[in-house]
């Protein structure tokens, strides 16, 4: 359980901790972690592609100040978590269930440190998916939260069988690791401005973003692989023909989501027992990182959930 480095100047208000871990694989992760006094439980938080942990210090402010303390992962691949290509620009994994070994490892660690139990999982957009596979595989969590969860990616109907075509071929003939098309090397919150990115309305938090990755650059991740994407859109539909799991949920999603597929997150819901959706007006992919009012409901939200398996054990 080596220190790791933990950049405290990008990451808000929340003082928190880092350590390398080391997978069953032999990959390297990063894993941060934040107590609250107090605790009422730990939460899980599983972020999506391209994110790091720093991203996530503002959130854990938002759960120790409501009474959890909270962990967030690098997973292989981003973050300064083990990069898979020899050009680490491009995101990528080998299989999509080898992010479960990162699970695994994640979970050890926090029962090492002794975080208080019961835990919860949060997961944002890749960590929706990720995690909703984790449940599927026993992860020990009271509750769950996603923030536009990554239960299919939105693309025009044409473009879908060119997007399954191509990076199924490019296994066999060589070329998974190139970037899908479209994607490019400089991550997307650089290319992108305040006015017109996808990610969040808020421009403070934009501005945020931008500055994370200006001061390190080597949190950046560009675009996916096409071995990448062919491997999250194996995943998703072998999701997708799974019943929902019987666990109580709250599914926050924006209205202006132009990254994952709204409907595919729509029909899961409407068949989760104990699962509720919440819309956001105005809301973009980011809810997390949105205006301090969308902000504030989806935390109050999610930690009323959390707080009702806190009761039950009072």
């Amino acid at each position: 359980m080596d220190q790791a480095p933990y950049h405290a100047d990008i990451a808000g208000n929340a003082a928190g901790a880092c350590h390398w871990l080391i997978t069953v694989d032999g990959v390297r992760i990063r894993v941060g972690h934040w107590t609250a006094r107090q605790a009422k439980g730990t939460v899980l938080i599983f972020p999506g592609r391209t994110e790091y942990i720093e991203k996530y210090g503002r959130t854990a402010t938002d759960l120790t100040e409501r009474g959890y303390a909270c962990v967030a992962i690098d997973w292989r691949g981003q973050g300064i978590a083990d990069r898979l290509l020899d050009n680490r620009a491009v995101g990528h994994v080998n299989v999509f269930g080898d992010y479960q070994l990162d699970v695994k490892a994640v979970l050890a660690h926090v029962k090492k440190l002794g975080l208080p139990e019961p835990y919860h999982l949060l997961g944002h957009s890749m960590g929706g998916c990720i995690g909703l596979r984790a449940l599927y595989d026993g992860l020990p969590v009271k509750t769950a939260a996603f923030s536009a969860p990554m239960w299919g990616i939105k693309m025009s109907p044409a473009l879908r069988p060119i997007a399954w075509g191509l990076s199924t071929v490019s296994k066999p003939l060589g070329f998974s690791g190139v970037f899908a098309p479209g994607q490019q090397a400089e991550t997307y919150v650089l290319r992108a401005t305040a006015e017109d990115n996808t990610l969040t309305s808020d421009a403070a938090s934009f501005d945020m973003l931008q500055a994370q990755l200006k001061a390190h650059p080597d949190l950046a991740l560009g675009g996916p692989s096409l071995h990448w994407l062919n491997e999250a859109l194996r995943e998703m539909r072998l999701l997708s023909l799974k019943p929902s799991p019987d666990v109580p949920c709250v599914t926050f999603l924006g209205s202006e989501e132009t990254i994952v597929d709204p409907a595919r997150i729509h029909e899961r819901m409407s068949r989760w027992p104990n699962g509720r959706l919440v819309l956001l007006d105005q809301g973009r992919h980011e809810v997390l990182m949105e205006k301090a009012a969308l902000r504030d409901q989806v935390f109050d939200e999610a930690t009323a959930l959390f707080n009702t398996a806190a009761a039950e054990l009072a």
